[in-house]
């Protein structure tokens, strides 16, 4: 064989086997890598490396070392799996770098992170001032993860006691100018109620790029032409401006009648609706 067959040869070989053991080994190899997994990497990917050039030795010994790399770095992830100490040992534990707004300098120098390094991971997170964090950990795999204090936390509909309904998934219904029928069975619609929505939009499908439609049945669409202005959809924001329309006609009719009865009837409609649009705000006006 020749030698340059030989290199093709083996270094599609090693791409194979390397493609297998990584999927054997799992995502996490690829997601959240301990010092272990870091080093396990390292090392299989050189081996393979070298198992693609070096001619002079036999491939059955890379792929033997490959194996055995494999075969420990499988056995130390059941071991992470079984023993909580061994877990701890392997991938190490996290460590509190802010606590309070203070900033603990004893376990920053464990981590080997300067202030400025500190202070970039927390800007990625949109965190600017140290004192506004309560608490901030960094992880086993190098991540730095931070909670606000309550006071510069977002305000959420949980915050002020409003309940709202679980959103449903968002589905994809149109993909390069075709129309997924199972996802757009799954939103509970048909190819005709979507071709009407186009229309309503004036475009045509072999120009859709991507169409979703979200829980409340909108439909956004991105065209290849992108210099098409495509209108947002208006079905919550219309559907708020009729609630609060039949609101103010129930109070007008109040004012409007002279019969006490009719004039109680509105009064209670109207309050109740109020009700209903204080409670629906959050979800027609986001």
């Amino acid at each position: 064989m020749p030698l340059w067959l030989e290199v093709v040869v083996r270094t599609l070989a090693s791409a194979l086997a390397l493609f297998v053991f990584t999927r054997l080994l799992g995502k996490r190899q690829i997601s959240q890598l301990s010092f272990f997994e870091y080093v396990t990497g390292i090392t299989i990917g050189s081996i393979t490396a070298y198992l693609s050039v070096d001619v002079d030795n036999h491939w059955s010994l890379g792929l033997i070392s490959m194996g055995v790399w494999f075969l420990v770095s499988l056995g130390i992830e059941y071991l992470q799996i079984k023993s909580v100490k061994a877990r701890n040992w392997i991938d190490s534990k996290s460590t509190v770098l802010i606590k309070g707004g203070k900033i603990l300098e004893e376990n920053l120098k464990k981590e080997k992170l300067t202030n400025d390094e500190l202070l970039e991971q927390l800007r990625k997170k949109s965190i600017f001032q140290a004192a506004q964090v309560e608490f901030a950990v960094i992880e086993p795999d190098g991540e730095i993860n931070a909670l606000l204090k309550k006071e510069y936390q977002p305000i959420t509909p949980s915050s002020l006691g409003i309940k709202v309904a679980p959103e449903q998934e968002t589905q994809t219904v149109i993909i390069d100018g075709n129309i997924m029928d199972e996802p757009l069975a799954t939103s509970g619609y048909s190819r005709q109620w979507l071709h009407t929505e186009l229309e309503k939009l004036g475009v045509s499908l072999d120009n859709v790029n991507i169409a979703q439609v979200d829980s409340f049945g909108q439909l956004y669409v991105d065209l290849y032409d992108d210099m098409i202005q495509v209108p947002q959809p208006q079905e919550r924001a219309t559907l708020y401006a009729q609630l609060k329309k039949c609101e103010a006609d129930l109070e007008l009719f109040a004012l409007s009648t002279d019969e006490t009865e009719a004039k109680q009837m509105y009064g209670e409609c109207s309050a109740k609706l109020i009700g209903v649009i204080n409670q629906m705000k959050p979800l027609l006006t986001q």
